[in-house]
């Protein structure tokens, strides 16, 4: 169980999320100060050089759910995971052969 969690969930154009993911990449990439604004309030938080990071798509149906998830610790001197490489042998064999783009045109 988390001491803390702040979570929203909205919906938002392509061109918004984008908007919002290239913000974060650049707090990111400049000093790790980051500002995630989470409706009337904010959340800062100071990444560390070094995260682990996962990034996972799941299909259920005609819903997919696409996540990057960032971890670090907050203890002073621990260092992340080395970088781990993505394994595909515990997925079912269409997902691992699924387009990266997939498009439905009607």
């Amino acid at each position: 169980m988390s001491d803390v969690e702040i979570s929203r969930t909205e919906s938002l154009t392509r061109h918004q999320a984008a908007k919002r993911l290239a913000a974060l990449a650049a707090a990111l990439g400049d000093d790790g100060h980051v500002e995630v604004e989470l409706g009337a309030g904010t959340v800062k938080l100071h990444v560390p050089d070094h995260v682990r990071c996962e990034v996972e798509v799941e299909v259920d149906g005609d819903e997919v759910e696409f996540e990057v998830e960032l971890k670090w610790s907050t203890a002073a001197s621990a260092p992340a995971s080395p970088p781990a490489h993505a394994s595909a042998a515990a997925e079912p064999a269409a997902a691992r052969g699924a387009k990266a783009h997939p498009r439905a045109h009607t």
